[in-house]
């Protein structure tokens, strides 16, 4: 039996074999789909190759059957899954579930957490959280909150439309978002309820058409129609929902960039070795000093993001909130990683943007990192405002 190891190191070497080994030419053989390469059983087979590895569930808690890594200590093993676009999902990291499960650690009960937190985090199940709504509900807005929850005896009546919900087909419950008081535009008011997905008036109603492939569960609308939840369902306060919503938002943000990380550096390993081998115009297409600046510039972005989360992994970690410094990270990690991926693919021509190479389906799932958990408009917005609040008075 493989030892559990409190070295960050050691645990991210194990990853990176274990990934060369069992995951990537799963990845390559169905391009990064996940369910043309069997879904759900697809994850089964991983997970349970993870766990003999000593890798399995590295962010959750020990008592959940977790290794307990904080945040710092986790970048470098996440990166090395992220790697694989099926990596996280092996290791039981993959969003909605790795933030979820952060979530219930920090806010959940007692009977909350032996209902819900430890089989998602010993990856007998999955999870979505459900906040996203259609327009003129909740997005990049949250406070446009619009699905309701009406109190009645013994519970909540909850009733809204959502949408782009991250692995809802196939999930065994939602973490909802839900106004119980004031109204839309209005801070403060959401409250976040547990609902199994067998809940009466629960439906997951259809996959939205998405680029991506590679997340299990699809990106789905769900509708609630006088869907009942209980007293106990209740996670956290009432009212406290967006409060909560950021302790998992910020971490969650990170943890996207750790996973992001390894799959920018795979396209950006493959382009390298293309363009050393590769020969055009008398020379290795590594020797061109166009193609040195692509490859400089890609290490320098690489670089750079993986400073920027550090700095706010540290600050997490100190019990920080990391509003700023989050903001940041995730703004610019998304843009540089999406700038190092479309390097890569200039870098291998026509090779770059076909299935022979995975080049192209990493563009494919990274370009929306841009738009989900806040488009890069609404952080530079949040942080420009943070700025003249400091240093220009208020905003």
């Amino acid at each position: 039996m493989v030892q559990k190891t409190d070295d960050p190191r050691t645990l991210a070497e194990r990853t990176r074999e274990f990934i060369h080994a069992e995951v990537l030419a799963v990845d390559d053989e169905f391009d990064g789909d996940v369910d043309a390469a069997g879904g759900d059983t697809l994850r089964e087979k991983l997970q349970a190759k993870a766990r003999a590895a000593g890798i399995f569930a590295p962010h959750a808690p020990v008592d959940c059957g977790g290794l307990g890594l904080g945040m710092v200590d986790r970048a470098p093993v996440f990166e090395e899954a992220g790697y694989s676009l099926f990596g996280p999902m092996a290791l039981n990291i993959a969003a909605p579930d790795e933030g979820n499960v952060h979530l219930l650690d920090q806010v959940a009960t007692a009977e909350q957490r032996e209902r819900f937190l430890q089989p998602l985090a010993r990856g007998e199940v999955r999870s979505a959280f459900a906040m996203t709504e259609p327009a003129p509900g909740a997005g990049a807005d949250p406070t446009a909150l619009s699905t309701r929850a009406e109190k009645v005896a013994g519970g909540w009546v909850v009733n809204g439309r959502k949408w782009f919900i991250t692995g809802a087909d196939g999930a065994a419950f939602f973490i909802t978002m839900a106004r119980t008081s004031g109204e839309p535009g209005q801070p403060g008011g959401a409250t976040m309820f547990l609902m199994p997905a067998k809940t009466e008036g629960l439906t997951v109603v259809r996959h939205v058409g998405t680029s991506d492939r590679s997340m299990l569960g699809g990106h789905c609308e769900v509708t609630y129609e006088n869907a009942f939840v209980p007293d106990d369902g209740v996670l956290g306060e009432v009212d406290e929902g967006f409060r909560y919503a950021q302790v998992r938002l910020g971490p969650a943000r990170m943890t996207h960039v750790m996973r992001w990380t390894g799959a920018a550096r795979r396209a950006h390993e493959v382009a390298v070795r293309h363009v050393a081998a590769r020969k055009a115009f008398g020379a290795r297409l590594s020797d061109l000093g166009m193609v040195q600046q692509m490859i400089a510039d890609n290490e320098i972005d690489l670089a750079a993001t993986r400073a920027l989360l550090r700095e706010a992994c540290q600050e997490l970690d100190e019990g920080g909130h990391g509003r700023k410094s989050t903001s940041i990270a995730k703004t610019f990690a998304a843009e540089a990683l999406h700038r190092v991926v479309d390097r890569a693919a200039q870098m291998c021509g026509g090779l770059g943007v076909s299935t022979e190479l995975p080049i192209a389906r990493i563009a494919r799932e990274i370009r929306p990192f841009r738009i989900y958990d806040g488009p890069s408009e609404v952080h530079r917005w949040s942080i420009a405002r943070r700025a003249v609040r400091e240093l220009g008075g208020n905003a």
